[in-house]
């Protein structure tokens, strides 16, 4: 079972990728897709006149501060990127269904109605946040889809236990799934090769992180969104799957390369 994690920051070639699935899938392979909708949603917002505000929290992760119309915004921007990956992967011939983690309750989460943020060196408190933080994975629907010949594609929105429609880390949504439904690799494609210890320089990428070095990786090398990545990467290896790839989506081949080792491999 391989869970394929598909970024939505800019550059990264979706064709290239859907077309990758559908060659591993031909080969037998068993599969889940995941992806973000990050650069759609901000491209969004800025159009609708509300763009985004990122936020960085007290530990240096940045974030997209949800409130209510940002919300409805994700949730726009990620269901129009989830129908056009699942028209894609039709086309190739690959029987593909998309839904997000609000279907079927299948991923709930619990809402974090404040965030501690760090604003010009001050620390400050906003409220009316609507993120989440995934507390457990409903399979059922996954698994109705795969009993019946279909893949599943998921965008990155949950549910909490009051029926919140809420905004989750598409990296940690992957990572989640990939646990609960006991994948053996989890494959997060993103717009750069790996973990890079200089990120103007691409050939800087880092070959294999240990599972004792994440901490270390996390807090002293990583930068900006790869810092969760990372996080997703441990999360995934606490959960039982054997193997994070974080490697590059702009490749012709992004899934086939990044199972031959072409990135920054993560062992249990």
């Amino acid at each position: 079972m391989l869970v394929v994690k598909i970024g939505g920051a800019s550059g990264v070639n979706t064709d290239t990728i859907v077309s990758d699935i559908a060659t591993q899938i031909e080969s037998g392979e068993q599969l889940i897709v995941v992806h973000g909708g990050s650069k759609l949603a901000t491209e969004l917002g800025e159009q609708l006149g509300y763009p985004p505000r990122f936020v960085t929290s007290a530990s240096g992760h940045i974030s997209r501060y949800t409130d209510q119309r940002t919300l409805e915004i994700f949730i726009m921007a990620t269901s129009l990127l989830n129908r056009q990956l699942v028209g894609q992967l039709q086309t190739l011939g690959v029987n593909a269904v998309g839904l997000s983690g609000l279907d079927g309750g299948l991923l709930l989460a619990e809402r974090k109605s404040t965030i501690r943020i760090v604003d010009n060196g001050k620390c400050k408190i906003l409220r009316d946040d609507y993120t989440g933080r995934i507390e457990t994975v409903n399979l059922q629907p996954i698994r109705a889809l795969q009993d019946t010949g279909h893949i599943p594609v998921v965008a990155p929105v949950a549910i909490s236990a009051s029926g919140e429609a809420l905004n989750v880390d598409a990296d940690r949504a992957a990572a989640h799934l990939a646990g609960a439904i006991g994948a053996d690799q989890l494959i997060i494609l993103s717009n750069v090769p790996g973990l890079l210890r200089d990120l103007e320089d691409p050939n800087s990428y880092i070959p294999s992180v240990s599972e004792q070095d994440l901490d270390n990786a996390i807090n002293n090398i990583a930068h900006g969104r790869m810092k969760r990545k990372l996080i997703a990467a441990r999360e995934a290896l606490n959960a039982g799957v054997k193997q994070v790839i974080i490697a590059s989506g702009k490749t012709e081949q992004p899934i086939t390369e990044a199972l031959q080792g072409k990135g920054t491999l993560i062992n249990g």
